[in-house]
């Protein structure tokens, strides 16, 4: 069953194309840019120079070039700043998604060899074999007759098998339900960064430009801080979703020793495990800003990380609470079942 059919992996190419496209319109701000640093240059040097003249000081022509050199990176503002800030985080946005790409290539082979695994399990034992194979149920219906304790058994027969696949397919809904959550909370991180890139790319060469007036200059810095912080966002989500899919890399390896070995291992527990990994991952996603901006501060994004995680926090209260009453359900009904 599959809840909803959604690349994923083509959405966030969507939003590389998109950064991509936009990038020409920082040549439409560049011209409006060299206009705002043109004119702080001037008040820029004609205060410093007057100054020298008016304390008999010899000019000092050193600081004087900060508003050409700023001036320089305006007109060349998508070559010569973004050009080189993405050129230089390129290889960490690379070296982070090989890891995740590497992670999920285990993650998918031990995920089929462990659903094989489960399914021969359950064909070795005669009592759950008709479960899962048509073929042995099929069998077993055959070698029942029509007596009033047969008719008994087939019904109940039936009622067993569809009890198994009434639970398989609410826990793989649900699965489903939350690897769709917790794909969307990585494409919410995506977009919103995108959104932060293109902003700061189109307006950079204001932010430069707004620089060059004395009481500005921290602009400079909190500019490329900012953006380097939001570029961060991609290679440390990433890493989150290489460190989870290693986690469970490791859990389907534990799975997979346990039905080799241990013929009385349920796997039921592990499917609980999974799931509530899951909702660590989607409120993990949320957090992604914040670490982000512990690797390089830029401030002016704090009410954001506070709201963003506020969301978080919610979303994983109200998947947890789901979860629970699932797993409590099923486990009550386990339970009576054995009193009974």
């Amino acid at each position: 069953m599959v809840l909803l059919a959604v690349d994923f992996e083509n959405l966030h190419q969507i939003l590389k194309n998109v950064y991509t496209d936009m990038m020409p319109l920082c040549a439409n701000m560049a011209g409006v840019a060299k206009g705002i640093a043109g004119l702080g240059a001037l008040f820029y040097v004609a205060s410093r120079v007057w100054q020298s003249i008016a304390r008999a000081e010899p000019i000092d022509v050193y600081p004087l070039l900060r508003p050409f050199v700023i001036g320089l990176c305006i007109m060349f503002f998508p070559t010569f700043v973004l050009g080189t800030i993405n050129a230089v985080m390129s290889p960490v946005v690379k070296g982070s998604n090989q890891m995740l790409e590497s992670q999920t290539f285990d993650m998918n082979k031990y995920r089929q060899q462990k659903d094989q695994l489960e399914y021969q399990a359950m064909m070795r034992n005669p009592e759950t074999a008709y479960l899962v194979s048509n073929e042995e149920f099929d069998k077993r219906i055959d070698d029942l007759g029509w007596s009033p304790g047969d008719l008994v058994t087939m019904a109940g027969m039936y009622v067993e098998r569809s009890m198994y696949d009434l639970k398989k397919q609410i826990r793989d809904w649900f699965r489903e339900l939350l690897e769709i959550l917790f794909q969307a909370a990585a494409l919410v991180i995506d977009t919103i960064r995108t959104f932060f890139l293109i902003v700061l790319a189109i307006l950079g060469p204001i932010a430069f430009a707004i620089s060059v007036y004395d009481g500005f200059g921290s602009t400079l810095t909190q500019w490329i801080s900012r953006y380097i912080s939001v570029y961060l966002w991609l290679p440390v989500s990433d890493l989150f979703s290489s460190i989870l899919a290693r986690i469970e890399v490791l859990m389907l390896m534990n799975d997979i020793s346990e039905l080799q070995g241990n013929p009385n291992y349920t796997i039921d527990a592990s499917n609980t495990v999974y799931i509530i990994f899951l909702i660590i991952g989607i409120v993990g996603y949320f957090t992604i800003p914040t670490v982000a901006n512990w690797i390089i501060s830029a401030g002016g994004i704090t009410g954001y990380n506070r709201n963003i995680q506020t969301t978080a926090a919610k979303t994983g209260a109200a998947a947890g609470a789901v979860s629970g009453a699932i797993s409590g359900n099923i486990s009550g009904r386990l339970v009576n079942r054995g009193e009974n």
